[in-house]
């Protein structure tokens, strides 16, 4: 017999399962061994789970994930920093640069590398920027590897107190805005963030324009996470901005704002309101709003300081809402101008049906018998009240709507409210002769000056508009916005007939101390009390006037309110009239760019001419689309004054001595006089944008204006 070993040993017996202990380490107890060959098969088991799982997860990152994967990867060792666009520029119709942008640099930090210099960057910035030290310091302190420091300093900065040698600092250029008229024009232009996006005004209106493409660059971290370019990693250079040319006269909104200032103090109201609008086509020529805000400080003034009340406040507009009640008496032929009313001696009980004591309306003045346009002209509610009876609910409100009350004008401007005015069936017994007179109406300032625009402009209503013209990066004009009709309101007799009514209030009627000498001029005055906490207050007032000129060919519309006038008289005709007529002496003496269309205006142009022009006494108490246009290049840079240093040098030629040497005081700049009589010629030249303080050299002769008068 064959044996394998030695003799007497057993025979070695072939082991089915080498994972279970060999016989030697086996126990005699079945159930022992039982037990664990279970346990050797459940961690047999969880290995070959937990290399699953391993296979799985190998496939997420290297196949499913990979591109977020490799993105986390790539943010540990590169960063992207952004470069931002140049903001474009905003210019005035005739060319003159109101807001443009300078390079600053901005400073940040990485903490951990800055730590050793930390007292000396505190230091340093605590210098440029005026903060104190501690600030910085607990920046520098922060655990992330990022942290903005100061935004928008000067560039010389950056050698005076060599920050550029102190470790761990980030050093980025970074355009910031500059406004180069000071405080003119605040809440018109508004202002722009830290990070350069418009936030108010035309600045934020059109920040898609003007904005621009922000372009990066990518960095590669080193082994201590300094930031060092790589030829291997992308670079998208931003692109600039375009900018925007305004309907805007910045001459015109100069005299708006100075002669608006002066009123407002003469009758120590509130604040004060003016718009200007070109009739024929709707552009906004002005809109000047006391207190003045400087874009540059916009963030240290109230909120209510800071919005364009023209086109976001609502009032209720007394006598200037007449207009209504008269165009829809004329239009619908229900009064002629020549018919007699009554005027109860200005006391009228109207019977109030479930009521017992009857409505009292009530006039100023005492009259008895009145025409129709006599009753425009001495503003009588009793009158209106009556009218409104003949003309019905129906045709009063269709003609409110249609000069267009009760919706928004629809101006390219941020922040518009359409006002309030209720259907007929919502209206009580009163509401019908309370609208008459411009009671239980809520209006905008720019929807008034809108409606009289109307009249101005034969009957029809033009939709305003500030944006004039859109250019490239070259200057090219891109885009143009064309003036757009709305409708006919009424016919071009109707207007007319109207036009001479409102010359009736100015020259014999409740405004007269808006008169100037040798100019026609149409206009309405109105004074409304304010409902405060649902009750009129009798102590709270809004003083209204608005007029057109000159009345036979009308150019400019022109709106002044006040909130609140406190002196002697409250009421339109002696508080907003006397300001609408300073602005119109200053503009029919002040300049001869006026001897011509406002669309024309354009002898002192900073852009070439194709591009700035496109292409093809009684008192009274009333208890655009846009279209593609050619290439025109835009003119050479201007050296401009710094932001909150500059002003627009008033045109003062035309006017006496006494008259030049008041305006230029009144702004704060040191006339200088040769010579005897008016003002023939000026240096600087006006419209040109100064520092404060500047010198102003006036050439005077004796001389008579043109335009029938001296001044």
């Amino acid at each position: 017999m064959r044996t394998n070993g030695p003799a007497g040993a057993s025979p070695r017996r072939h082991d089915p399962n080498p994972l279970l202990p060999r016989r030697e380490f086996q126990t005699e107890d079945p159930a022992l061994n039982r037990r664990w060959r279970r346990r050797l098969r459940v961690l047999q088991f969880c290995l070959l789970m937990i290399f699953a799982v391993i296979c799985v997860r190998l496939v997420q990152v290297q196949i499913v994930d990979s591109e977020r994967f490799r993105k986390l990867g790539d943010r540990q060792y590169i960063k992207k920093v952004a470069l931002p666009a140049t903001r474009g520029s905003i210019f005035d119709r005739n060319g003159l640069p109101i807001a443009s942008h300078s390079m600053f640099v901005s400073i940040a930090a990485n903490p951990g590398n800055a730590a050793p210099d930390a007292k000396s960057i505190a230091a340093a910035l605590s210098k440029v920027t005026g903060e104190p030290e501690k600030g910085f310091r607990a920046k520098l302190k922060s655990k992330q590897a990022f942290v903005w420091l100061a935004r928008q300093v000067r560039p010389e900065a950056v050698q005076t107190y060599s920050l550029d040698t102190l470790r761990g600092l980030i050093i980025a250029d970074e355009p910031k805005r500059v406004y180069h008229t000071g405080n003119v024009a605040g809440q018109y232009i508004g202002t722009t963030n830290v990070d350069n996006r418009g936030i108010a005004g035309v600045e934020l209106a059109f920040d898609s324009v003007l904005s621009g493409e922000p372009g990066y660059v990518v960095f590669q971290r080193d082994a201590t996470a300094n930031l060092m370019p790589s030829v291997d990693y992308p670079r998208f250079d931003p692109v600039k901005g375009h900018s925007i040319v305004l309907t805007m006269d910045l001459w015109l909104q100069q005299v708006a704002e100075s002669e608006l200032e002066k009123g407002v103090a003469g009758s120590e109201a509130e604040g004060g309101i003016v718009v200007m609008l070109e009739p024929k086509t709707g552009e906004v020529l002005a809109m000047a709003q006391s207190p003045r805000v400087n874009p540059a400080d916009y963030g240290k003034v109230r909120k209510e300081d800071q919005k364009l009340r023209a086109v976001t406040d609502m009032f209720e507009p007394g006598s200037v809402f007449k207009l209504v009640t008269a165009s829809a008496a004329l239009e619908y032929g229900l009064i002629q101008p020549g018919r007699t009313f009554y005027a109860e001696n200005g006391v009228y009980e109207v019977p109030v049906p479930g009521r017992k004591r009857p409505r009292v309306i009530r006039d100023v003045h005492k009259y008895g018998k009145l025409t129709f346009q006599e009753a425009i002209e001495f503003s009588s509610n009793i009158v209106m009240a009556k009218a409104s009876d003949i003309i019905g609910d129906e045709k009063l409100y269709r003609m409110a709507r249609d000069f267009g009350f009760g919706t928004r004008t629809n101006i390219d401007f941020p922040g518009e409210i359409g006002g309030r005015l209720a259907k007929p069936a919502d209206w009580s017994a009163l509401t019908r002769q309370s609208l008459s007179y411009g009671y239980e109406v809520g209006t905008t300032p720019m929807q008034i000056a809108a409606a009289y625009a109307a009249l101005a402009n034969g009957g029809v209503l033009m939709r305003p508009y500030v944006l004039k013209r859109e250019l490239d990066a070259a200057g090219n004009v891109v885009a143009e916005t064309s003036p757009q009709p709305v409708r006919r309101v009424v016919s071009e007799e109707t207007a007319r007939t109207m036009t001479t009514f409102l010359e009736g209030v100015v020259e014999r009627g409740t405004a007269t101390s808006a008169r100037v000498e040798g100019v026609r001029i149409a206009g309405k005055t109105g004074t409304s009390k304010r409902l405060v906490n649902g009750r009129y207050e009798g102590k709270d007032y809004t003083a209204s006037f608005v007029g057109y000129f000159p009345a036979e060919d009308p150019r400019i519309v022109c709106l002044v309110m006040l909130d609140n006038p406190r002196g002697i008289n409250y009421y339109g005709g002696t508080t907003s009239a006397p300001i609408f007529h300073g602005i119109v002496e200053r503009i029919m003496t002040g300049s001869e760019r006026y001897g011509m269309p406002i669309a024309e205006l354009s002898s002192r142009d900073a852009l070439p001419p194709s591009a700035a022009h496109g292409a093809g006494g009684a008192d009274e108490k009333t208890g655009a689309n846009r279209q593609p246009a050619r290439a025109v290049k835009l003119a050479a840079t201007q050296n401009l004054p710094e932001s909150g240093s500059g002003h627009i040098v008033p045109d003062v030629r035309g006017f006496s001595i006494r008259k030049a040497l008041g305006i230029l005081r009144d702004e704060n700049f040191s006339p200088v006089v040769h010579g005897s009589g008016m003002v023939v010629s000026q240096k600087p030249k006006p419209g040109e944008p100064v520092r404060l303080g500047t010198e102003i050299t006036l050439e005077c002769q004796q001389k008579t204006s043109d335009l029938g008068g001296t001044k």
